[in-house]
């Protein structure tokens, strides 16, 4: 007979996501749900606000990937008006997309993903002069992978376990028979994991040179961006290259060869070897090098097939609500799409947890609607830029991928895989971290005779407008879309990277990319489903941005008043 599991809620993500599979009798799962349980409202708090306020507003979706949203609908604006915006303005922002990219991806690896594949109880009894010879095989100059900081590391989280206090690395299923690092492996990922929470604040700091802050940066504006004064300024030029620099040397000898050890320590890991079971691969151009290059083309591929790759058509998107709680009776393209909750309850029946409320899988068990790109669920995020950028022939791409590939013996198809879709991201930040600074080169050089960095956009209340804002963010393709009237937004719909990869089937039956993910998984102990948390976390998720608040009581939670003279 068929159980259930159910791992509620996921942990180390942003955001509520809850994962309930199926396992036939030899724990293989033959059908998966992932549901978000928490609403998103700001598409309705923005309708009437004035076009202006977009960006500042719709940044508040998430304090991860932090400037997304921010750009993404100042974007969408200057789209619909058609602003102009100076090229010094476009560097700008394209470097305060790349630090974020950086520093997104180091927190994902180490901090939340990075626990599916390193077992800190391991480490524990590893050999640290051992662990310096190991780290050796992977980087000819490992950071912090001396004997001396080996032990350092190890003696810091051995005394959080002598106090009991085990903060993040509490609670996990440690001693799962699919981890497949050493002892002295797990020690080496152990101390980069302690070293990533120093380095990502450095590349907060880079973002924040030119963002104001971080997180919520307040520079980017409608027509430009206001921060003149440290793009003129040689101390903050030299403070951002210097701290770029920084977060660069660890990509290339900590998170690169952190990586190439995974690729070689779990190559013969069925659990890592599948997990990504749809066919169709979309990302957008990404990150302006110089007035005619981006870093990243855009495009999509089908079949996985790497040897060809197809433009965008934006008239092929629409989203599917029939198994999200959502009222609307056909998928919509998102210039004309509506946010109308229309919640169901969960049903009950026994499961390998005991009874608890499991997912109506004939109704509606999700908060995240279902993107579909000419009626096809589509994966987006690090390894669908990787691939589609790979198929199209982008030698900046090429290059890296192939020398992994090189170095780890590993066939181009397996980056279609759990273990390739983590390694994607990490070349994804090698690219980045080898490439971003010809953006800061560029904008240097245009200085020499150019300082502009707005120009004072109009909005005509007289007129209708419609625009769209695309950018790649650090999960993926990441499209705000608008209609304007009497200056004010008439509608707004945001299709965000984790709504692309967590939707639930949609009306044909077809599945998206996380529930697909985990079908023929095989779990080593159903009560310890960490090959679930291994492929899910792949992703990325950040369920933040995918939905927002509600009592699932159907209770008010706050109610709040707001002066006229405020609004």
């Amino acid at each position: 007979m068929s159980k259930r599991v159910v791992i509620d809620p996921i942990t180390r993500i942003e955001g509520h996501l809850r994962i309930e599979v199926e396992l036939d009798a030899n724990n293989v799962i033959n059908k998966a749900w992932a549901s978000s349980t928490l609403f998103r409202g700001l598409e309705i708090i923005m309708k009437g606000r004035t076009p202006y306020d977009v960006g500042l507003l719709m940044q508040r979706i998430c304090g991860v990937c932090t400037s997304s949203h921010y750009l993404c609908g100042t974007l969408a604006v200057e789209d619909a008006i058609n602003a102009q915006v100076p090229i010094n303005a476009k560097y700008i922002r394209s470097l305060i997309l790349t630090t974020l990219q950086m520093h997104d991806h180091i927190v994902h690896f180490y901090i939340l993903h990075g626990l599916d594949w390193i077992d800190v109880v391991s480490a524990l009894s590893a050999d640290p002069a051992k662990a310096a010879v190991e780290a050796m095989k992977y980087s000819a100059t490992p950071m912090a992978a001396g004997e001396g900081d080996l032990r350092a590391a190890q003696e810091k989280v051995q005394g959080l376990v002598n106090t009991g206090k085990l903060g993040p690395f509490a609670n996990a299923y440690w001693g799962n028979k699919t981890y497949k690092f050493t002892p002295e492996q797990n020690l080496i990922g152990l101390s980069h994991y302690l070293k990533a929470l120093e380095i990502q604040r450095i590349a907060a700091e880079a973002m924040a040179v030119w963002g104001g802050k971080n997180p919520h940066p307040q520079s980017i504006v409608v027509g430009g961006v206001t921060c003149v004064r440290d793009m003129l300024d040689p101390a903050r030029l030299q403070e951002f290259k210097q701290k770029y620099a920084h977060v660069a040397d660890f990509v290339e000898r900590v998170y690169q060869a952190d990586i190439k050890m995974a690729a070689a320590a779990y190559a013969k890991e069925p659990s890592v070897l599948g997990g990504c079971n749809v066919d169709t691969f979309m990302c957008s151009e990404s990150i302006l090098l110089n007035p005619d290059d981006h870093l990243f083309v855009g495009g999509v591929i089908r079949n996985k097939d790497l040897s060809k790759a197809e433009n965008i058509d934006l008239n092929m998107i629409e989203e599917d609500v029939t198994h999200s709680w959502y009222d609307a009776n056909k998928p919509q393209h998102p210039y004309d799409g509506t946010t109308i909750p229309e919640h169901t309850p969960f049903i009950e029946r026994d499961t390998i947890v005991g009874k608890r409320p499991t997912i109506n899988e004939a109704g509606k068990y999700s908060w995240v609607k279902s993107p579909r790109y000419n009626g096809e669920p589509v994966e987006v995020g690090p390894l669908a830029t990787m691939v589609v950028n790979y198929a199209k022939g982008n030698t900046r791409v090429t290059s890296v991928v192939n020398e992994f590939l090189q170095q780890t013996g590993l066939p181009a198809g397996a980056l279609f895989t759990t273990l390739g879709r983590t390694a994607a991201r990490m070349l994804h930040t090698l690219a980045i971290s080898r490439h971003g600074l010809e953006t800061f080169e560029s904008m240097v050089t245009n200085l020499n005779s150019d300082q502009t960095t707005y120009i004072e956009p109009t909005i005509d209340p007289k007129k209708e407008y419609k625009g769209v804002g695309i950018i790649e963010a650090p999960r993926g393709f990441l499209s705000h879309w608008l209609r304007i009237k009497d200056a004010k937004v008439e509608n707004y719909q945001a299709v965000v990277p984790t709504t692309w990869n967590a939707g639930p089937i949609d009306g044909n039956g077809k599945v998206g990319p996380y529930e697909a993910s985990l079908v023929g998984l095989q779990l080593e102990d159903p009560k310890k489903p960490l090959e679930v948390l291994r492929v899910i976390h792949s992703f990325d998720p950040c369920m933040a941005c995918s939905v927002h608040v509600m009592d699932y009581k159907g209770q008010s939670l706050s109610e709040f008043r707001i002066p006229a003279q405020a609004m």
